[in-house]
C-alpha cells in the first residue's frame, strides 16, 4: 500500500538529565520506549536529534560569574573596556554581562540601533525617519537617544533593555557609559581595550578593530575558551551559545560531542538493525516576522551530527514540473511522469530550473530549525526529536 504520510517530527520526553548521566543510553532508551508506547517503528534514515542544553548538562559545563570576571580582568586589564554589539536579552547576555562588569572598573557599553543583531527592536525605523537619524553614521549618547526616544520596551519581554543593562554594570561595581553605534571603530574614541559581543559578524568586527588601532580586541568566543579555576568552557565557542542558569551561574554550549552522536547512531543499529542519523541541536535559524526576531542566538545551529546530515538538499519543485514540463497532464499520468523525473534527477540540481524555489540551506540547519520549533524552549519535556520521512520524496 502507497504511504500516504511524508515527513514527521515527534518530541520525545526523556528523564530530567544530571551531570555525569550516560546520554546516549538515555536518548536511545527513551526513543525505543516512544516507539513502543505510541505503536511506531524506527525506519532507515530516521533522525535522532539532542538539544544541546542536555548535552551541556551531562558534560557538566557550567561556570560562575566570578570566573567570567577573572577572564576579562586577565585578557582587558580590568580598567575601562568597550563592550559593544551585545543582543538584548536577559536569558542569554544579561548574566554574562554580570560577570564582564565585576572585571572591569568601568564599562562603555555600545548598543547596535535600531536592533541588535538577532532583530531585538531599540526603536523602530519608522522612529529613526521621523527623528532625521541615520543609523549608518550616527552616533548617539544616552542622553540624546532619551531625547529622541525615551523609554523603549520590548514588545514581548517588557523590558527596557538600556535601563536594564546599565543597572547590571552598576549593581556589578562599574561605572557605566553607553552610546548607540553601528560602527565598531566608534568605540575606540572611549577606550582600546574591546570585547565585542556579536555572534555571526564577529570575525569582521575583531578585523575591524585590529586594523583601527584597538590594544586588546577580543569576541565573546575568547572568554571561557579555557577553564578557569576549574569551570566549565567551550574551546571553540567560549560564551557564544551560553544561557542562564541560575543568578550567579551559566551554561556554556556543550564541548565536543561528536562521539556521543555517533554513540547513539551504533547502539540504535545494534539494537534495530536501523541506520539513523542523529544530531545536537541548538537555536533553529528562522526569523519571526511580527517581533522581527532572528532566532538563531547560538553560534550554529547544530555542534555535532553524524556523516550522512552533511550536505543540501537535492530536491525538484514539484509545482514547477506540474505548471511546466508536465503541463498538459493529469491524474495517474501526471503522478507518473513527475515520479520518474524524480527517480531520475541528477545528484547535484544545482542551477537546475527544475529546484528553482527549494530551500538552499544546509541539512542541519534544516532539521535543526524543525527540531526546535518541535522541542519549544518552555515546559514540553521533550529535549530528544525524532523525525521520520525527512529523506522520503513524491515516489516512497
Amino acid at each position: 500500500m502507497e504511504r500516504k504520510v511524508g515527513t514527521v517530527s515527534r518530541g520525545v520526553r526523556c528523564p530530567i538529565i544530571r551531570e555525569g548521566d550516560n546520554l546516549s543510553t538515555i536518548v536511545v532508551n527513551s526513543v525505543l520506549d516512544a516507539a513502543e508506547s505510541e505503536g511506531f517503528t524506527l525506519r532507515e534514515k530516521d533522525v535522532i536529534a539532542l538539544t544541546e542544553s542536555i548535552v551541556a548538562r551531562a558534560q557538566g559545563n557550567y561556570a560562575n560569574v566570578s570566573a567570567i570576571a577573572t577572564d576579562v580582568k586577565n585578557k582587558l586589564g580590568g580598567e575601562t573596556i568597550g563592550v559593544i554589539f551585545p543582543i538584548l536579552s536577559r536569558n542569554r547576555f544579561a548574566i554574562c554581562l554580570k560577570g564582564i562588569a565585576m572585571g572591569a572598573k568601568k564599562v562603555v557599553l555600545m548598543l547596535s540601533y535600531p536592533s541588535d543583531e538577532v532583530g531585538n527592536e531599540l526603536v523602530s525605523l519608522d522612529q529613526l525617519d521621523e527623528a532625521g537619524v541615520n543609523p549608518y553614521s550616527d552616533v548617539l549618547t544616552l542622553e540624546r537617544y532619551r531625547e529622541l526616544f525615551g523609554e523603549n520596551k520590548h514588545p514581548f519581554t517588557g523590558v527596557d533593555y538600556v535601563d536594564y543593562y546599565s543597572s547590571i554594570i552598576k549593581n556589578a561595581g562599574a561605572d557605566v557609559e553607553i552610546i548607540f553605534s553601528n560602527q565598531p571603530k566608534t568605540i575606540l574614541e572611549y577606550t582600546k581595550n574591546v570585547l565585542t559581543c556579536d555572534i555571526h559578524t564577529r570575525v569582521r568586527t575583531k578585523r575591524i578593530l585590529t586594523n583601527a588601532g584597538a590594544q586588546n580586541v577580543i569576541g565573546l568566543d575568547d572568554i571561557l575558551n579555557s577553564p578557569i579555576d576549574g569551570s566549565g568552557y567551550n574551546e571553540k565557542f567560549g560564551l557564544l551559545g551560553s544561557n542562564k542558569s541560575t543568578e550567579d551561574q551559566i551554561k556554556l554550549f556543550p564541548r565536543e560531542c561528536f562521539d556521543l552522536v555517533q554513540d547513539i547512531q551504533k547502539q540504535i543499529k545494534e539494537k534495530t538493525n536501523r541506520h539513523v542519523e542523529v544530531m545536537v541541536y541548538g537555536d533553529g535559524a528562522f526569523k519571526d516576522p511580527v517581533g522581527k526576531i532572528w532566532e538563531l542566538a547560538d553560534p550554529c545551529v547544530s555542534p555535532a551530527y553524524t556523516e550522512g546530515l552533511e550536505g543540501t538538499p537535492n530536491e525538484v519543485k514539484l509545482k514547477y514540473l506540474a505548471d511546466n514540463d508536465f503541463k498538459n497532464l493529469s491524474g495517474d499520468a501526471l503522478k507518473d511522469a513527475i515520479s520518474e523525473r524524480i527517480k531520475h534527477k541528477e545528484d547535484n540540481l544545482v542551477g537546475n530550473m527544475a529546484s528553482q524555489g527549494t530551500t538552499p540551506r544546509r541539512l542541519t540547519d534544516l532539521i535543526g530549525s524543525l527540531c526546535d520549533l518541535t522541542s519549544g524552549s518552555g515546559d514540553k519535556g521533550t529535549p530528544v526529536v525524532l523525525i521520520q520521512g525527512y529523506f522520503d520524496n513524491y515516489t516512497n
